[in-house]
């Protein structure tokens, strides 16, 4: 009975890991060690100025990670006391990784009692005549590699906070509280463990 309380619970943990490595970033503390990577972070440069960044892990889109930014810019304002802030500097950098992976289902068909056969073809190309086999390959049958490209974005922005009424016209001057009550539905919380 122990066993299969054992099992059980092994099953359960690999499948919350699992289910962590296919979810995007959630609006959540960018602390190492959590379930799913990525998150908030932020650093006082003056009282009323931050900088503030959002990293996503290879799930969350770039419009994501700029709205959890703009979010948490706002939620911060609010917190120290301020009624609006504005952005001085901001940056959305992308990391880009591409992976060349041998197509799972190519198998050669041939065992290991046939070392010496193996088939073969002869075509005419361009250059004249050809010869492809399984164990040379060719740029004839060259779709043996999947290829896969990841994006991962951090966005970044150096905020000054103010307090009173917002300027109006100026397109860098955020209220905190408006964009709060304008992005909270969109906003997605880790799950509860």
């Amino acid at each position: 009975m122990k066993s299969k309380s054992a099992a059980l619970a092994a099953v359960l943990a690999l499948g919350a890991s699992l289910a962590a490595c296919t979810t995007a970033t959630p609006y959540q503390p960018n602390i190492p060690g959590q379930a799913v990577s990525g998150g908030f972070s932020e650093m006082r440069l003056e009282p009323d100025r931050f900088r503030v960044t959002f990293a996503g892990n290879s799930l969350t889109s770039r419009e994501t990670v700029e709205g959890y930014l703009l979010y948490r810019a706002a939620e911060l304002t609010v917190q120290q006391g301020y009624d609006w802030f504005e952005i001085v500097d901001r940056a959305t950098d992308r990391q880009t990784r591409t992976y060349v992976e041998p197509d799972p289902f190519y198998r050669p068909w041939w065992g290991p009692g046939y070392y010496a056969w193996r088939p073969h073809w002869r075509y005419y190309g361009r250059s004249g005549w050809r010869t492809w086999d399984p164990v040379w390959g060719d740029p004839f049958w060259a779709d043996r590699y999947d290829v896969r490209t990841i994006d991962k974005y951090e966005a970044t922005a150096e905020i000054v906070m103010h307090r009173g009424a917002k300027p109006e016209g100026d397109p860098r001057a955020f209220d905190a509280r408006a964009v709060m009550q304008s992005l909270g539905p969109r906003i997605r919380y880790p799950e509860p463990r």
